[in-house]
């Protein structure tokens, strides 16, 4: 029998639903043991919240549709502040069965409304005369509990990053909350069930660890800027205890409360962090510490402002979420200690079993790579990355993990360690937003599998509370190109919205800030540079505030995200210039433009300078996005809008007909990337396309195979060439191992994507420029190529309802399977070539489809294709077939 399962609100991730800012949430679910030809008819939706402490009001709802995927919120109630609700599930068919009903999900709002706080935003008395770096401030406050307790929350935010504890008990998990927003208008705050953490009537102790943080650390590079949205850090922390006998009360931050200095002498995300265990105060958020002149009274600021809204967010918490042990220990030709954990991370080193003198100092250095057998700290910049930690020098052993502090790391060197450093003394913690995995892929070829491994490596790391460029040197801005482009892989790997979307309010709040150019990076750093807060427009860069929503679009079918950022988009197309001097639906002449970013061929210390000419590219974009809001349009209802984008699309593409293409197909610049993008945007006509394709096979054939583009093409180059009949071509891109390629970096030792087709250069030394990261995820995005035409899966319809099966066979591929978690279910498969006799193979594929998901499957057999259309269930195919395509591909080389 079909049951009912994983039933959900919103996109929030299961275990996220406390403290959320929803008064009507949309409702998902899932349909498993469905038998084959099972449709939902209709369902049943049963609410229960409590009214008071005795009382529990149950409502119902029931409707006719098939719908299971953000189903409007069915009942006349609006939820309201501190609401805690219960939701069951159960579906019937058409004949009125009814399954049973699902598992109860449960829901409890935050504080939806200002005047819920009641807090004070308290901060240390030296803050004012601190301008940083500054050692982390110890908040607390002792309170008396008269009777037994029913329930407790904690509500909490700061401005900069803190850790609360009870009665010397860490409060959640989260590591560096309340993460990172554009603070000037808005603040996330967090809400923890803390019921059995109070005492009932006893004396307890609630504290409070703040340090800076985003909000006033350092932030950017050539040194970057403090106090960026402010002078210092600060706290708002409000618990609220309901009592069994029905009463309630509210304890909060105020001048009641003390503040000490702890022993993080330093807390930088770039620096790293300084801990003197000789500093620590002893059960300082206990009850009863007693008198202690390191103790001063807090300093009350004036209320949050209005302006700053404050927050849940939808993003999931960043958590510390794997350990990692070593893998070498080795010794350089300095004499230096480094430990290898195998891979490239982000996050701190744990040390444990610390035997030592009182006042000895141990420090930990972090880095990507080696050269010439030592840690390579060059490519961070102005950046220490460098933990210290000094003992306290007891007789039992200690240990140490930073709080305050990340890194981008695969090394660490271990300087002073007291005595012998063993491989048990030592572990790498994995931090990031929490994130489902969306989806595997694996295939034949043992370095593209580690290329997909590398990429979801690459995005977990940039992926700590906004999407960031690199982790690991001074920068770690959440770069809104980089996001652009890789959004639709992105989607496709790990469930993400929540962050993207989170993050996207950001882009648009930034984007008010600077007049409706949206910014380069959000949170918007730059803001206090007059050099590089960049107010002119630019594409691709800003063109996310249309492509990425889109992307969360597809994968979802949520209209709601591109109805919230539509005001977003529009304003952004209200301010790209056009050009002046007659071609009025183009660019600006004069506008500069970012291009093909960090083509291989472009100058070390130039990246911009792209064979393929900028302004070209922001064209193709452009139009691009032209095309993308006149179908966001259309599903909006924005009928008016929809004619005026798809006329202003045609008006440009004429146009840049005219400048950029010739009759015959050819394109100003004839570059790799100008081909695949023309190709992938549809901006040719078909005559046109097929000598664009032909053309751009012999410039790929030409150059050995080799890649040649930069960030704006390389998502759409191995698809320009499979779209248009040219899959081998594209294989042999993909599988080339020369630099530049995506399995150079690989054959290298990558585990990580790198910025830089060569941010290791073949004899192992690091490429000299000053802009080298061996984790950005932007090249990355080949694993949508990945998925769509190695393994075969492709979506045909937003929100997976339906989709295709359709591996392109060729190369040496033998086999590959792919999965991927859609609205409705996980969707898994694979396939198997086994040859037969020389030209005969046999074709098994096995497929897993859940309910609610049509799939096109596509087999070969004989010399062409048979299609198929299933649904839900696991389906078995076998065929025979004649591969029709020649291995290797053989690039053009000079006659001899």
């Amino acid at each position: 029998m079909a049951r009912v399962t994983d039933v959900r609100f919103e996109h929030y991730l299961p275990g996220c639903n406390l403290g959320v800012h929803e008064t009507r949430p949309r409702l998902s679910w899932k349909l498993s043991n469905s038998p084959k030809g099972f449709k939902q008819h209709g369902y049943d939706i049963e609410l229960s919240h409590r009214i008071d402490v005795e009382r529990l009001d149950v409502l119902l709802a029931n409707a006719r549709s098939p719908l299971s995927s953000l189903v409007p919120w069915p009942f006349e109630m609006s939820l309201i502040s501190r609401q805690r609700i219960s939701i069951r599930i159960r579906v019937r068919n058409e004949a009125g069965q009814k399954t049973p009903w699902s598992e109860p999900a449960v829901l409890e709002t935050g504080l939806l409304n200002r005047s819920d706080w009641q807090c004070e935003r308290i901060a240390a008395p030296w803050g004012p005369r601190t301008p940083g770096p500054d050692s982390e401030s110890l908040f607390r406050r002792e309170f008396q509990t008269p009777y037994a307790i029913a329930q407790a929350r904690m509500y909490i935010t700061a401005q900069g990053v803190y850790e609360a504890e009870i009665n010397g008990e860490r409060v959640g998990d989260y590591f560096l909350a309340p993460g990172w927003t554009a603070y000037d208008g808005r603040l996330q705050y967090q809400t923890y069930d803390v019921t059995t953490m109070v005492s009932s009537n006893a004396i307890n102790c609630m504290g409070v660890r703040v340090a800076e943080g985003w909000f006033c650390g350092r932030i950017g590079w050539d040194g970057g800027h403090r106090n960026i949205w402010g002078p210092h850090p600060a706290v708002m922390v409000q618990l609220e205890i309901t009592y069994a006998d029905r009463s309630t009360e509210i304890i909060t931050s105020g001048t009641c409360w003390t503040v000490a200095r702890g022993p993080i002498r330093l807390a930088e995300l770039y620096d790293g962090e300084k801990y003197d265990a000789r500093l620590e105060i002893r059960n300082w958020s206990c009850p009863n510490l007693g008198t202690d002149s390191s103790w001063q009274k807090v300093l009350a600021l004036s209320p949050l402002p209005e302006t700053i809204t404050l927050t849940a967010g939808t993003a999931g918490p960043v958590k510390r979420l794997q350990v990692m042990q070593p893998t070498k220990l080795l010794h350089s030709p300095s004499g230096k200690t480094i430990v290898d954990f195998g891979q490239n991370i982000v996050g701190y080193v744990k040390l444990k079993n610390i035997r030592g003198a009182r006042g000895h100092k141990i420090t930990v250095k972090h880095a990507e790579v080696l050269e010439h057998e030592e840690i390579c700290t060059r490519t961070l910049r102005i950046c220490e990355a460098t933990d210290e930690y000094t003992l306290r020098g007891l007789q039992c052993s200690e240990s140490y993990e930073p709080r305050f502090t990340f890194h981008g790391f695969r090394y660490v060197q271990i300087d002073d360690w007291p005595g012998e450093l063993e491989p048990s003394s030592i572990e790498a913690v994995v931090c990031h937003t929490e994130m489902e995995s969306a989806g595997t892929f694996s295939c034949s070829d043992a370095l593209l599998t580690r290329l997909y491994q590398n990429i979801c490596w690459g995005m977990r790391g940039n992926f700590l509370s906004v999407p960031t460029d690199c982790p690991q040197r001074d920068e770690r801005l959440g770069w809104s190109g980089d996001l652009a482009l890789f959004a639709p892989a992105a989607v496709l790997i790990y469930n993400c919205f929540g962050l993207i979307s989170n993050w996207l309010v950001d882009v648009e709040y930034d984007q008010s800030v600077l007049g409706g150019v949206p910014p380069m990076v959000s949170p918007n750093s730059t803001i206090v540079d007059p050099v590089w807060c960049r107010r002119v427009p630019c594409a691709i860069w800003h063109d996310v505030t249309i492509l990425a929503p889109w992307a969360l679009y597809e994968e979802t079918g949520d209209v709601a995200i591109l109805a919230r950022q539509y005001p977003s988009m529009t304003a952004w197309l209200s301010v790209l210039p056009r050009n002046k001097s007659g071609a009025t639906h183009l660019w600006d002449n004069a506008v500069f433009q970012l291009g093909d970013w960090l083509d291989p061929g472009a100058p070390p210390d130039a990246p911009w300078k792209s064979y393929t000419d900028a302004r070209m590219i922001a064209n193709m974009f452009l139009i691009q996005s032209l095309r993308l809001m006149a179908r966001i349009s259309d599903l909006l209802g924005k009928t008016a809008e929809r004619l005026s984008f798809e006329a202003e699309a045609r008006a440009a593409l004429a146009q840049f007909h005219d400048e950029y293409v010739t009759p015959n197909g050819r394109i100003v610049s004839d570059t790799q990337a100008t081909y695949a993008l023309a190709i992938c945007f549809n901006l040719l006509t078909l005559s046109q396309r097929d000598r664009a394709s032909e053309r751009l096979v012999y410039l790929v054939r030409k150059n050995n195979f080799k890649i040649a583009t930069g960030f704006a093409a390389t998502p759409f180059i191995c698809e320009a060439l499979a779209t248009t009949g040219n899959v081998q071509v594209a294989y042999a891109l993909l599988l080339e191992k020369e630099c530049p390629s995506w399995l150079y970096a690989v054959t290298m030792g990558a585990t990580t994507v790198w910025e830089r087709w060569d941010s290791l250069l073949p004899d192992g030394s690091v490429n000299p420029g000053d802009m080298t990261s061996f984790n950005h995820y932007a090249y990355g995005a080949v694993a949508k190529f990945m998925y769509e035409r190695v393994a075969g899966l492709q979506r045909l319809e937003p929100g997976w309802t339906r989709c295709r099966v359709a591996p392109a066979i060729g190369a040496q591929f033998m086999n590959a399977s792919a999965s991927h978690a859609t609205p409705h279910g996980t969707i898994s498969f694979s396939w198997k070539r086994t040859p037969v006799s020389q030209n005969v193979e046999e074709f098994d594929l096995k497929v897993s489809i859940p309910y609610g998901v049509i799939v096109e499957v596509v087999i070969p057999e004989g010399a062409s294709n048979r299609t198929r259309e299933v649904g839900a269930g696991d389906w078995s195919f076998q065929s025979s077939f004649s591969p029709d395509f020649e291995w290797p591909v053989t690039p053009l080389k000079p006659k001899s």
